[in-house]
């Protein structure tokens, strides 16, 4: 049968592109572990460009504080991870004499749920706002997050203000710790490896729960809401839940992408977290396609990688001008100057969701009946 058959080719390509990520980071470690670096980076990124897909690219909703929940996550990990409360707190010393080392299967619905509040916090004040207004105040959020972490250090001591917090336990799953080499069969495997295989589960899953909920009643309402939200309330949808639903349901992704990037980096500061993150973190969505889970994948890689790829076209530049080009700040020009070109010619992004509701083009041998 054609569906059977259509079905089984699928499930080839879904087997051979999992075969071929997962070996990946094995070739690649081999030419050097700052390449497989920047792959892990660039999945941590695809996981908050969902999160942020959900909130923009579903409900039609702009979110500039995004990386607000990014930042809950990191310092919740942080926290729970390292010495720093038992050396500023003698009470949860007593408490926890040998530290408390959160385990990851803690620590994802922890983030999640931490992450989530936050975000419900932020859409019950924003309700009745869209568009520029509703950017302003997010953006607003997101950076008083930042300066709210950069100074709670005085009278209490919770975040370390602008020095941060360092001596983060890797993450462990299954007895193996991701801070050493993982020796199997003869073969090593590198931390860096591991994080990788580590978020590109996440990434996997996430885009499974992206998927089901764009098909649910739920993803059909926040559609309804970006296209019309006057008409969907109309219709008896509850825009006011579906709002809330939509700013919790994506920062539960930055909060679970906040807690691994804390484990991933061992320390974590303000500096991570700035307005900059957020508006990369837009772009890739915008970039890739909003609302197409394929375009906000794509969107996300490439952003993700091509600093990292431009920082080999930015040094031989500055050379040729003597060093009177800053090499950092010529970098983010060419970027600029990319996502320029790829806007212009491809407005709807590098990979647009199918356009609904529109009558299909009568073939050509037709049009003159």
């Amino acid at each position: 049968m054609p569906g059977a058959s259509i079905m089984k080719n699928k499930l080839v390509v879904f087997l051979i592109a999992a075969v071929v990520l997962l070996a990946l980071p094995l070739f690649v470690q081999q030419i050097g572990q700052g390449w497989v670096r920047i792959m892990a980076i660039a999945l941590l990124y695809v996981l908050l460009a969902l999160g942020l897909n959900i909130v923009v690219g579903y409900a039609g909703l702009l979110d500039l504080g995004f990386v607000a929940f990014y930042a809950v996550g990191a310092y919740m990990y942080a926290l729970l991870a390292s010495p720093h409360l038992s050396e500023n707190f003698a009470w949860f010393a007593a408490m926890f004499p040998e530290g408390l080392h959160t385990p990851i299967w803690m620590v994802i619905p922890l983030a999640a749920g931490l992450a989530a509040l936050a975000g419900v916090m932020l859409g019950l004040p924003v309700l009745k706002l869209r568009g520029d207004y509703l950017a302003i105040v997010t953006l607003g959020f997101g950076e008083i997050i930042r300066v709210f972490m950069n100074n709670l250090e005085h009278p209490v001591n919770i975040t370390n203000g602008p020095r941060g917090l360092d001596r983060i336990d890797p993450m462990s799953v299954a007895g193996v710790s991701f801070g050493k080499p993982w020796e199997v069969a003869g073969f090593s495997v590198a931390p860096v490896t591991m994080y990788y295989w580590l978020f590109l589960v996440l990434v996997v899953v996430s885009v499974v729960i992206c998927h089901r909920l764009e098909l649910s009643r739920i993803g059909r309402a926040w559609m309804a809401i970006r296209e019309d939200e006057i008409a969907a309330k109309a219709m008896g949808i509850n825009t006011r839940n579906m709002k809330l639903l939509a700013f919790g349901m994506g920062a539960t992704f930055g909060g679970v992408s906040g807690s691994m990037f804390a484990a991933f980096q061992g320390f974590v500061s303000p500096e991570s977290f700035s307005l900059m993150e957020s508006v990369m973190i837009v772009a890739m969505v915008v970039l890739g396609g909003m609302g197409h889970l394929p375009g906000v994948v794509l969107g996300a890689l490439l952003l993700a990688a091509l600093p990292e790829v431009l920082r080999y076209v930015a040094g031989p530049l500055q050379q040729m001008t003597d060093g009177r080009l800053d090499a950092s700040i010529l970098r983010q020009l060419l970027i600029a100057l990319a996502m320029i070109g790829i806007m212009l010619s491809r407005p709807r992004g590098l990979w647009p969701s199918p356009e609904h509701g529109k009558a299909a083009p009568a073939p050509a041998g037709k049009q003159g009946a």
